[in-house]
Order: structure tokens, then sequence, then C-alpha cells
């Protein structure tokens, strides 16, 4: 039974997404504050949790930043439709995914399903791809360089490993919207490459000059690393 935590001040919002969530199955847990859903994610650690970037007190930024230093919970944040400095910032603090308000919450139901369907064909995979400095367990979700680990979110470590499923390869942006967010995606297509710069941050000896997950300008992104 997967559970979702859904954060966000206005009663107008939770109460419609989480009747919707529970229709299709799932456990919901809802908070109006950063301090609260910070209290029931501590005691249900939820999988997946819909966050609010205004709040009252503690923003979903800071909420979203304790989070990420204990789990890699698929994050999904909402934000003003004007926003969109919000929506980088989120994305480079380690969200997954953000819907911009108002929305419907049928869609808001279909882009956590769509994400959740991700999780679980990841997990079903067996097997290992591995490089001569990158390696990268799939049922484990984890990858190391060289002899170090390094930490992913559940995202990061999806785009990642698309990537390196054809490695020399060069996929578009679009391409890697429709293989890892997995559904129709129809804002920015710069999310992509705020998840790249994190991969990067974490994966590169040299962010600015990456070696594994290269640019191609004008084209997209390409996974580099010789075959063992």
């Amino acid at each position: 039974m997967t559970t979702l935590l859904v954060v966000d001040d206005e009663e107008s919002i939770r109460q419609p997404v989480s009747a919707y969530l529970e229709a299709e199955g799932y456990t919901v847990y809802t908070a109006s504050n950063g301090q609260e859903a910070l209290r029931l994610f501590q005691r249900y650690k939820p999988q997946f949790v819909i966050l609010d970037v205004m709040l009252p007190g503690m923003d979903g930024f800071e909420v979203l930043q304790r989070i990420r230093r204990e789990s890699d919970a698929y994050v999904l944040m909402l934000t003003a439709k004007s926003e969109e400095a919000d929506r980088i910032v989120g994305l480079t603090m380690g969200a997954d995914d953000y819907v911009t308000k108002p929305f419907s919450p049928r869609e808001l139901v279909a882009r956590v399903k769509a994400i959740l369907r991700r999780e679980r064909s990841v997990s079903t995979e067996a097997g290992s791809l591995n490089f001569a400095h990158v390696r990268i367990d799939i049922q484990r979700h984890a990858v190391w360089r060289d002899e170090q680990e390094i930490e992913l979110t559940a995202l990061e470590f999806e785009l990642l490993k698309t990537l390196a499923t054809y490695p020399g390869m060069v996929l578009s942006r679009a391409q890697l919207l429709e293989k890892v967010w997995g559904y129709d995606f129809y804002g920015d297509e710069r999310v992509v490459d705020v998840h790249i710069g994190r991969i990067r941050q974490k994966l590169e000896v040299d962010p600015a000059n990456p070696q594994y997950v290269q640019t191609v300008r004008g084209v997209g992104y390409k996974f580099e690393d010789d075959l063992l």
C-alpha cells in the first residue's frame, strides 16, 4: 500500500486531492504547515509527498531540504503559475517534479500514478550497468564512481540509468522526458537540465567539465564511459 503526504495550507486543495488519491487506493495523510508535515513524515515514512511551496512559517523549500537529508521519497511541488523561479529552485533542491496552480485533482492524480509506475518498473528489473568508472546497480538503486557510492534521488537515478542504457547515444530533452517522466509533460523542458546539473554535482569529479554526462549542444545529452 503506497502512502502519500499532502501538504498545503488550503483545505480547498487538501480535501479534494486526498479524496481522489484515496479513491485510487492510496493511504493519504495531510498537513497544513511545514512543522506538521515533518512530524507526519517522520511517523509514517510516506513514499510520495505533494508539497506546496507557499506554507505559513516554514515554507515548502525548507520542508523539502529536511526531507532530502534522510529520504529519497518522491516530492512533487505545487507552485504558483507565474513563479518560474520557485519551480527551478525546488528542482535544484531535490524535488522530482512540479504542478502549477490552479490544477485539477484528476491531473495531479494522473501525475502521481505515472511517477509511481516508473518506480515499480525499475524495481522489477535485474542486473547492473558496468562501465570502467561508473557502476549502476539497477535492483538496489545504487550508483558508484570507482569505489565511491553516489547518493541520488529516485528520479536522478532513473535519469542516469536511462542515459547509461544507451552509452554514447544522444538523447534529446523530449526523449528523456518521455522515457523518464513517463507521461505527456506540459511543463518546461528545462526541468531536464536542472536534474542533469544535480547528477553532475554528485557524480562528476569536475562538474564544470563533465566526463560522464555530456552535453551535445542543440541536441541533448549522452553518457560516456568505457564498457567493461
